[in-house]
């Protein structure tokens, strides 16, 4: 925070009290204090406008909130026909004044409203939760152009220059600790013990990072575990009990979990570049490990299968085992699971030509490459549900990570290993070669 907004903050609480009353929010309809707040001159007036709105939105029942996000999509608006004009009078003179002014009849004035109302302290994280209200609503036209406006800026604001990765250990303040064990997406966190043991064993690491505007909100979460080699089952991974891996035999680090904290900011790109400066920071402190990989679930594949077992006996039969919820009945099926596990993640496709698995989206597309298929990797509940007991594996070849994401964005290129790609069902191709 720049120390006139520091400064601001402070005048604008002081401005705002009476003595021995607290300060009263303004009971104008919302629409009017968005409309003050987007004529508001003042920085103090504006941060009191910007409180007053979030406070109001926060107490809003759904439908209200529903009725807000209309009547920004409706009344703060793009003009359709002063944006014709400024294009026309750009095309005509293609100076900076034209170029201003198209650029100003193109932005809908809720965007400036959005931008006024993170000058309250906490407006950040507060539009952050409002864009989680308005993807957890049936989505309409009018909302959809809401969530592209939130997407540009959200683009902006938590652009990758702007994160900070933190270090996080058993010394860490306990609401971050808190937040670890609330937020884990991939393995769930249990108890107090359980992330005792994520965090305090010397072959453990945790790193999280986090926006200035939201200090006390990690953004995304990465739990590495130290190895002798590449692992192939979580269940052994994060063993109770389990002895730690003396630190002459480490040579690996697996990134065992990635959580995307905050759901408000889902779809929003990072940078392609996180799992790299994890990277950067393990080799500083451990020149040892060469070997950097994931142990990914494969959360899409159980779907998948589902969606092919009419015209595959091979992928019904894995279904029928995998649903007893006994790793055992699996023991017959387990070069079909390897197989057909192979074949998703190199062949089915979302329409806009990348994976349909959200988990190799992320790691193709920060330049991994996908390195091995494990059966049997995690033998729990949820694994058996949502991928039949199988995980995988994704290199960083730090030699080749950029050459890796360049083709994988421009060319949709998935990266494989020869050994997965030999796992494919004969007569299968990816129709590309990696």
């Amino acid at each position: 925070m720049s120390r006139i907004a520091f400064f601001a903050d402070i005048m604008g609480t002081l401005f705002e009290r009476r003595p021995g009353k607290a300060a009263v929010p303004s009971r104008a309809p919302i629409a009017a204090l968005c409309d003050g707040l987007l004529s508001a001159q003042g920085e103090v007036s504006g941060m009191r406008l910007a409180r007053d709105i979030l406070q109001r939105y926060r107490a809003m029942a759904p439908e209200e909130k529903r009725g807000f996000f209309e009547h920004l999509a409706e009344a703060l608006d793009v003009d359709s026909a002063r944006v014709i004009a400024a294009a026309e009078r750009y095309a005509a003179k293609r100076d900076a004044a034209s170029y201003g002014e198209l650029s100003r009849e193109a932005e809908p004035r809720r965007q400036e409203l959005l931008r006024r109302l993170n000058q309250a302290p906490g407006g950040t994280e507060d539009l952050v939760r409002m864009r989680l209200d308005l993807l957890q609503m049936d989505a309409s036209p009018a909302l959809q152009r809401i969530d592209l406006d939130f997407a540009h800026l959200f683009g902006s604001w938590f652009n990758r220059g702007f994160l900070v990765l933190r270090h996080i250990d058993w010394r860490t303040p306990a609401n971050i600790l808190e937040k670890i064990i609330e937020y884990e997406a991939v393995h769930a966190i249990n108890d107090w013990d359980d992330l005792q043991r994520r965090l305090r064993p010397s072959d453990r690491r945790c790193f999280a990072f986090f926006h200035p505007a939201m200090p006390e909100e990690p953004l995304i979460f990465v739990e590495v575990a130290l190895c002798a080699g590449i692992p192939g089952s979580v269940q052994r991974l994060l063993a109770e009990g389990r002895d730690p891996v003396p630190d002459a035999e480490i040579d690996t680090a697996v990134f065992y979990s990635i959580s995307n904290c905050q759901e408000g900011l889902r779809g929003i790109s990072f940078g392609n570049s996180l799992i790299k400066q994890v990277v950067d920071e393990l080799r500083r402190d451990l020149p040892q490990v060469k070997t950097f990989v994931t142990l990914s679930p494969v959360p899409g594949l159980s779907g998948h299968l589902k969606a092919i077992a009419q015209d595959r006996p091979e992928a019904a039969a894995l279904l029928a085992a995998a649903a007893k919820g006994d790793p055992e009945a699996l023991g017959p099926h387990l070069a079909a699971l390897k197989s057909l596990t192979a074949e998703f993640l190199l062949t089915a496709k979302r329409p806009d030509g990348m994976p349909a698995d959200p988990v190799a989206r992320f790691h193709l597309g920060n330049g991994a490459l996908l390195h091995d298929v494990h059966a049997l990797a995690d033998t729990s509940a949820n694994g058996l549900r949502q991928s039949c007991s199988a995980m995988v594996n994704y290199l960083y070849d730090l030699a080749k990570v950029e050459r890796n994401n360049e083709n994988f964005v421009t060319g949709k290129t998935v990266a494989a290993a020869k050994s997965v790609q030999a796992l494919l069902p004969q007569g299968v191709s990816t129709g590309k070669k990696s």
